[in-house]
This record gives structure tokens, C-alpha cells and sequence, in this order.
């Protein structure tokens, strides 16, 4: 079987990156991840890359005077390890027009509530404020307008008086952890695509 090579972008912790590896461990799974890049060198997602034997690689966003520079330093690393194929994990940079559009159909992202409702960063505080009684997360097609692209999965929680925003984003969390893979395997199997 083929499997589609994919590339992870990561900022931080790699929760999501370690469901997806987990999921790619499975001889089944129609997906492999040939390389996990962070922008941040203390990501711990890049240790769960390497205790997994996944490639790694650093690119600082600092080291660069545009975006777009360091989103061609980006499309060369993804080209080179033969990568198909891109999923954000918790990716905390926009990216720029070009490479959404160079990407358009192959780059998915994860965001922690049910698009197109609170858009952006602190979704979870954005639907506590809002005083929503259901949130979750969304796995979408990434487009150049943040947080649009079409959506292939969701997941609910439902919201309790008493949660915080810590509590929420725990809830949320694990079910992105299910829906993530779910969303890659549909994709490298053609039964979701752009």
C-alpha cells in the first residue's frame, strides 16, 4: 500500500503531532510522516518526532526578514523530505497567500472550536465569553483567509458552568486527538478532499 507522505508543522507541544504518529504506527494507516518542523527549537513535539525516528528540522521565522522568505525556506524543506502532503499541529505562524495557494488541497489544519464560529487565537475563552453551551474543534483545508477553509471533521463537547478555559481546552483536546487522524486517513484514502 502507498501511503501519502506527510509533513507536520509544529510550534509547541505536539499533542496532536503524537496522535498522528500513533495512528501512522498502525501497518493499516494509509498516511507516514517523513518529517516534523517546528519554528521554535525548544518545541517538545520535535522530541516526539525523534523518539519516534521521525526527521526533524528547525527554521527559526526570526532567522528571516519576511514571511514569505521563511515560508520558501519551509516549501523547500517540506519538498525535500518527500513530503506530499502538510498538517498543521498547533503551527502558531500564518502563513503567507503563496504558499496557501501552492498548498491549496494538500495542507490541513486543526483549530479548537466548531468553525466557522470563533475564528483566530483564544477560541476557547472566545466561547466562554459568548456563553456557548456546546465548543470543539474543527479539522479544515487550510485557504489564504484564516480559519475558512472547507471543513472535513468536527467533533462537540459540551460546555458546564463550571468549566475554565483550562477545562475546556482539555475536553476540546481530546477529541481533536480523534478526529485528527480520522481527517488524515479520509484524505490519503480520497474520501475527503479539497
Amino acid at each position: 500500500m502507498s501511503k501519502l507522505k506527510t509533513a507536520v508543522l509544529i510550534s509547541g507541544s505536539g499533542t496532536n503531532l503524537q496522535a498522528l504518529i500513533d495512528a501512522c504506527k498502525n501497518p493499516d494507516f494509509p498516511a507516514q510522516i517523513t518529517l516534523v518542523l517546528s519554528n521554535k527549537k525548544d518545541a517538545y513535539g520535535l522530541q516526539r518526532a525523534k523518539d519516534a525516528g521521525i526527521d526533524t528540522i528547525v527554521i527559526n521565522h526570526k532567522d528571516f526578514s519576511s514571511r514569505e522568505e521563511f515560508d520558501a525556506q519551509m516549501d523547500k524543506a517540506i519538498l525535500d523530505s518527500g513530503a506530499e502532503f502538510v498538517c498543521m499541529a498547533g503551527f502558531m505562524r500564518l502563513l503567507s497567500g503563496w504558499f496557501t495557494k501552492k498548498w491549496q488541497g494538500k495542507l490541513i489544519n486543526i483549530h479548537p472550536s466548531l468553525l466557522p464560529s470563533f475564528k483566530g487565537i483564544n477560541a476557547q475563552k472566545q466561547a466562554l465569553e459568548y456563553g456557548v453551551k456546546i465548543a470543539g474543534c474543527t479539522t479544515h483545508f487550510v485557504t489564504e483567509e484564516m480559519d475558512a477553509g472547507p471543513i472535513i471533521k468536527q467533533a462537540t463537547v459540551n460546555i458546564e458552568n463550571s468549566d475554565t478555559v483550562e477545562t475546556l481546552t482539555a475536553k476540546i483536546l481530546e477529541k481533536e486527538h480523534q478526529i485528527y487522524p480520522e481527517s488524515l486517513r479520509l484524505i490519503a484514502e480520497g474520501k475527503a478532499s479539497f
